[in-house]
């Protein structure tokens, strides 16, 4: 099967999806491509490698190769949930000490975001929002405009996600996206708060994403201001 690849980002990790085979021609650049867009903006990467059913020299050339660029940037590359022939290449080769491997994908986000709420002891956070919307490109917005006014927001693109992160840090606020449906956002409304009984909830308006830039940023400073969420 050729090589299928999906993408989406919890907090600061970025999860690689793949299926298929990853070997040398158009799978390894089809992998490198995806790898090299997401090392642009994290450096804790995860690769989903359950549903992958090939494995060549080149594939783990190029694992090894962005392990090796990303330890450098203090960041590192992770294998989730990998075949029993995969975990056997990699013993083979005498790399089973150096690509990390988790037994699933949970437990390689967890690693990685454990790691980095380590790293952040001791400093000073503003409020913290987590942000749950579809839109990748939403969250960008929404997360840029706030962290420019001095919150510690966290994005996410799926209700699962957003459970993983909150099993590693609370946070003040839960900011569902105009791209959840009314419905859908009251049951992950219910459902985050659950795992975070002191954040206060709001929805973003089902015209929000369409509303001029200058309009949005408003809108969002009114709903984090002195009283919080209206």
């Amino acid at each position: 099967m050729t090589l299928a690849l999906n993408s989406r980002f919890v907090g600061n990790v970025f999860i690689l999806q793949c299926k298929g085979r990853i070997a040398m021609g158009e799978e390894a650049k089809a992998l490198q491509a995806a790898l090299d867009r997401g090392a642009h903006e994290f450096i804790r990467l995860v690769l989903n490698m359950s549903e992958v059913d090939r494995l060549d020299s080149t594939g783990i050339g190029l694992l090894v190769r962005y392990a090796a660029n990303l330890r450098k940037r203090g960041g590192d590359i992770r294998l989730a949930a990998p075949p029993a022939f995969i975990v056997t290449l990699l013993k083979l080769a005498n790399l089973s000490s150096y690509l990390h491997v988790d037994a699933t994908e949970e437990d390689a986000i967890l690693s990685f975001l454990k790691g980095h709420s380590h790293e952040k002891t001791g400093e000073k956070h503003g409020t913290r929002v987590l942000i749950l919307d579809p839109s990748a490109d939403l969250c960008a917005f929404v997360r840029t405009v706030l962290a420019q006014h001095g919150f510690d927001v966290t994005t996410t693109c799926s209700i699962r996600d957003a459970k993983i992160l909150l099993k590693v840090d609370q946070v003040d606020y839960i900011l569902v996206g105009s791209g959840t449906p009314q419905l859908s956002a009251e049951t992950a409304v219910a459902s985050l708060k659950a795992l975070a009984p002191k954040a206060a909830a709001y929805q973003l308006a089902a015209d929000f994403h369409c509303r001029d830039a200058h309009d949005a940023t408003e809108e969002l400073l009114r709903i984090f201001g002195p009283n919080g969420p209206m």
